[in-house]
C-alpha cells in the first residue's frame, strides 16, 4: 500500500502558517482546524520547519507565556522528514515510529509540498483496509 492510497480517501489540504506568524496565531489555527501540527512554509509551497502541539507545550514549559508572542520559527523542527505519494505506507509508519514524530509532510518530486500525513491517517487507513479484508473472507466462506 502507498502513501496515495491514503491520501486518495483523506485528501491532501494542507494547513501552513507563516515563520514570522506568533504563536498565539498557531494555536487559534491549530483550534479551528481541529490539527495537531501545522507545516511551516513562507511561500506556502515549501517546507521551512513543522510545528506541533508538542512544540507548543515544552516551550511554554520552558519559557513561559512570553512564547506566545514570538514567532512560530523560534519554537518549529527545521529538520523535517518528508515523505512522497509512492512510499509505501508501512515504511512511512517505520520511520514516524523512529523519529518519534506523529506528522509527516508529502512532497513532490520537486520538493513541493503537496499533503500531510498523520499517524493516525494511517491507522484509519490500515482499519479500514483490515474491515475490508474480514468483510471479503466472511462473503467467501458464507458462499
Amino acid at each position: 500500500m502507498k502513501v496515495s492510497d491514503v491520501l486518495r480517501h483523506k485528501g491532501s489540504e494542507v494547513i501552513t502558517i507563516k515563520p514570522d506568524e506568533t504563536v498565539a496565531g498557531l494555536l487559534a489555527l491549530l483550534a479551528e482546524h481541529r490539527i495537531g501540527a501545522v507545516v511551516v512554509s513562507a511561500d506556502g509551497t515549501g517546507v521551512d520547519g513543522i510545528v506541533s502541539e508538542r512544540d507548543v507545550v515544552v516551550h511554554l514549559h520552558g519559557s513561559g507565556t512570553a512564547v506566545l508572542d514570538g514567532p512560530v520559527s523560534a519554537i518549529m523542527t527545521g529538520e523535517v522528514s518528508t515523505g512522497t505519494a509512492s512510499d509505501d505506507v508501512a515504511d512511512l509508519a517505520a520511520t514516524m515510529t523512529e523519529q518519534r514524530v506523529r506528522h509527516v509532510p508529502i512532497v513532490d518530486a520537486e520538493g513541493r509540498l503537496t499533503a500531510i500525513v498523520s499517524i493516525g491517517d494511517i491507522v484509519k487507513h490500515r482499519l479500514d483496509e483490515l474491515q475490508s479484508e474480514r468483510d471479503q473472507l466472511r462473503d467467501y466462506i458464507s458462499s
